[in-house]
């Protein structure tokens, strides 16, 4: 039976509402983005690029560091340029005074609110550098200190763990770096429509969060595109679940901490369909060989090599684009372990947003 494309409708009350509804306005939002924003970005991309930036710096905290790293990648990939994750501290804290001259510093907030991050913008300006904002807030302290500001267009975000802000940063910043160049972005299109009916497989999805209820630690792990959302994934578990969940690039965890891995410990292994997924091959060897408890989220070929897993519709979806479909289960699973384990993720413990985004 073919699964229907509309996920059930969020509870009207108790825990995690917020979250589930705003999960499930995803492809609403990525919609939004493609329609009505996509010419302003191009356009911007357009003013950008006429600027002739030298080198890339990517400032941001938390979800929307992941989101900086997936840009890191597409710079690097996709332009040749290379780019780096900001210190913020080495201006915020110790005063350097940084030479920026033609350097393109994008600052990545959900909100916008960020103190720290308002000010690293500031001084980035002051520096000489071009920068850009990337937020859902163009009224937000760092839009206003950047030239620049690519809106999310997501509406209201209330739940404290972001989602609905990730992905549309990142389908933002791959139409933002695309554009630089003045690249078709039709590949985009599809996202909406596949966003959907990834969300409407919740059957699968509580299947395996059956398995992590009690889970005392887990890892997560991939390479190049994949890795901002291994990271992602992680982040997720251990502010709705509680549960330490650590991320690794495979290449990383093939250097030490492959020796925590045993027949108990989790491990989730996102596999791009593409040179990512092709990289990490060799580390689903060895965790198969150590015995690990591995689920693979990724095409339906590398799906089928383990006995756990989610597949996703990658055909014909370039694997820069993937992310945007990858991260979509896991927040779902993130949501659904965090209510096994009787918590509530629109509450988590210790979890703070910087300021709401409109």
């Amino acid at each position: 039976m073919v699964p229907s494309t509309t996920p059930p409708p969020a509870p009207r009350h108790g825990p995690g509402r917020i979250m589930r509804a705003e999960i499930a306005e995803q492809p609403e939002v990525l919609g939004r983005l493609l329609g009505e924003g996509a010419a302003a970005i191009r356009e911007t991309a357009r003013r950008i690029a006429a600027r002739r930036p030298r080198f890339v710096l990517l400032s941001a905290r938390g979800t929307s560091d992941h989101a900086a790293l997936y840009a890191k990648y597409l710079v690097e990939v996709e332009l040749g340029l290379p780019a780096g994750l900001t210190s913020m501290s080495t201006t915020t804290a110790y005063g350097a005074e940084p030479h920026l001259a033609d350097v393109l510093v994008i600052t990545v907030s959900q909100s916008g609110g960020s103190p720290d991050l308002a000010a690293s913008t500031q001084a980035a300006v002051e520096a000489g550098a071009i920068t850009l904002a990337v937020t859902n807030n163009p009224d937000s302290p760092v839009a206003e200190a950047a030239e620049f500001h690519l809106d999310l267009l997501a509406g209201p975000e209330r739940a404290l763990p972001a989602t609905k802000t990730y992905t549309a940063e990142l389908l933002a910043l791959y139409l933002f770096v695309r554009g630089l160049h003045d690249e078709d972005t039709s590949a985009a299109h599809v996202l909406p429509e596949l966003a959907e009916q990834v969300l409407a497989r919740d059957d699968e999805v509580q299947h395996l969060a059956g398995r992590y209820r009690f889970a005392e630690r887990m890892v997560t792990t991939s390479r190049g595109y994949g890795l901002p959302t291994a990271k992602e994934a992680a982040l997720k578990l251990m502010e709705t679940s509680y549960i330490p969940a650590l991320a690794y690039s495979g290449a990383e965890l093939l250097h030490g901490p492959l020796a925590m891995v045993d027949n108990i410990s989790p491990v989730i292994a996102i596999v791009t369909d593409g040179a990512g997924g092709h990289a990490l091959r060799p580390v689903l060897d060895r965790l198969r060989g150590r015995g690990a408890d591995l689920v693979v989220i990724g095409p339906r070929a590398k799906v089928a090599t383990v006995a756990h897993g989610f597949a996703l519709p990658t055909a014909g979806v370039p694997e820069a684009l993937q992310p945007v479909l990858e991260i979509l289960p896991l927040q779902k699973l993130a949501y659904e372990v965090s209510m096994a384990r009787g918590q509530d993720p629109d509450a988590p413990r210790a979890l703070v947003k910087v300021a709401k985004s409109r």
